[in-house]
């Protein structure tokens, strides 16, 4: 049973959330407090994480931020306003998905149903395990990434992204081609995810720089293929 974790100071949220997502087969527990939330965080394996931006000790903004310095986990954000700089900032600082309050608990169940449901897929085109270029390569069974032999922590959507661009390298990806790749279709669509995505990756890939952009086109994967041994 997949294992959730919410952290909102509503406290009359919780409990019906956890009810609803125990429909579709969820265990949801709750932290009303940054400080609580990391505190179960460290010590529970959670496969995803739902934070409100609204929090006392520290704003979702500050504790997404946090919880990256440590862990991958995929990250949902709630905004109250759904401001897209709201959003915006939410994936900036790694967050996979946002959900503007007030929200209907079947969505955000479907939002974490299609990012976990992301997290495990491997990408259609890929028929092996394995992608390894010059300086990069990529496990797509266990979901590492080695950059010059070195480990990359990379987020979910990061990865995904990653996965599709290597399964065809040298294929220009629109950023629609990406959207529906990574976004899912019950998660609302805008470009500029797509641009945020794409920074986050460049600068961990740092500082092999094998994502081109082509103007007007999309992105592809500009890497050189691993000499035989």
């Amino acid at each position: 049973m997949p294992r959730i974790l919410l952290i909102d100071d509503d406290e009359h949220l919780a409990a019906p959330l956890a009810t609803y997502f125990a429909r579709f087969g969820f265990l949801l527990d709750s932290a009303t407090r940054p400080g609580q939330g990391l505190a179960m965080l460290r010590a529970t394996a959670y496969d995803a994480a739902i934070l409100d931006v609204m929090l006392p000790e520290m704003d979702g903004f500050a504790l997404c931020r946090e919880i990256r310095k440590e862990s991958d986990i995929p990250i949902v954000m709630l905004t109250a306003r759904g401001d897209v700089m709201d959003r915006v900032v939410g994936l900036e600082l790694g967050a996979d998905d946002y959900l503007p309050k007030p929200f209907e608990p079947r969505e955000l169940v479907a939002r974490v149903q299609t990012i976990l449901r992301r997290q495990r897929a491997v990408p259609a085109a890929a028929r092996d395990q394995q992608r390894v270029f010059q300086d990069l390569a990529i496990n797509l069974e266990t979901r590492e990434v080695l950059r010059q032999g070195q480990p990359v922590e990379l987020t979910g959507t990061e990865f995904e992204l990653l996965a599709l661009l290597a399964a065809e390298p040298g294929r220009v990806f629109s950023r629609d081609d990406i959207l529906n790749r990574l976004r899912g279709h019950e998660a609302e669509l805008y470009t500029r995810a797509v641009d945020i995505v794409v920074s986050r990756l460049r600068k961990k890939l740092e500082p092999l720089d094998c994502i081109k952009t082509l103007r007007n086109a999309g992105y592809t994967l500009a890497v050189g293929k691993a000499e035989a041994p």
